[in-house]
């Protein structure tokens, strides 16, 4: 297999496990999603404060969510633009916010989108550091790195399936 079918493969997958992630939360049922419709379009206000604190282990975990977002997305389309590799980072994040309000699986964030964007970012910016590092085989890092993150992200579905 070359290696763009690969990365087009593992980016397919990861979108797959992304959308699992923040649209199903880790569920095998959809009896077990919340019923809640909540939105919120003020940056970093309600959803980031907590008991009076911020907190910040939200915004990190969108954040880390996207990141590979950035890096494959730059694997898989390396002739387009910087912006034309952030758009959809933006608007993939825009789309699940507005699929949990429409489906009032999740509160939708204005935040969220933000950090997401942000994960986007810096999974480009990976990206770029690692083409200078690598130079001729960085395609084949990136490739490597996410094919055991998927493995090992599928041993974690597995176990959760079967503990369900």
């Amino acid at each position: 297999m070359n290696s763009k079918k690969l990365s087009i493969g593992l980016f397919s997958f990861y979108c797959a496990a992304l959308t699992w992630i923040i649209l199903f939360k880790f569920s095998f049922s959809l009896e077990e999603l919340p019923h809640l419709r909540n939105i919120n379009l003020i940056p970093f206000a309600e959803s980031v404060i907590v008991n009076g604190k911020v907190d910040f282990s939200e915004i990190f975990q969108n954040l880390f969510a996207f990141i590979p977002f950035g890096v494959l997305i730059s694997t898989i389309s390396e002739n387009k633009s910087f912006l034309q590799k952030l758009l959809p980072a933006f608007f993939v994040s825009l789309t699940f916010e507005v699929l949990q309000f429409i489906f009032s699986i999740g509160a939708s964030d204005i935040t969220d989108v933000i950090t997401n964007t942000l994960g986007g970012l810096i999974g480009i910016g990976i990206f770029m550091v690692l083409r200078k590092l690598f130079k001729r085989k960085y395609k084949t890092v990136i490739n490597i790195v996410s094919l055991i993150f998927a493995i090992l992200f599928s041993g974690l579905m597995l176990m959760l399936f079967l503990a369900n």
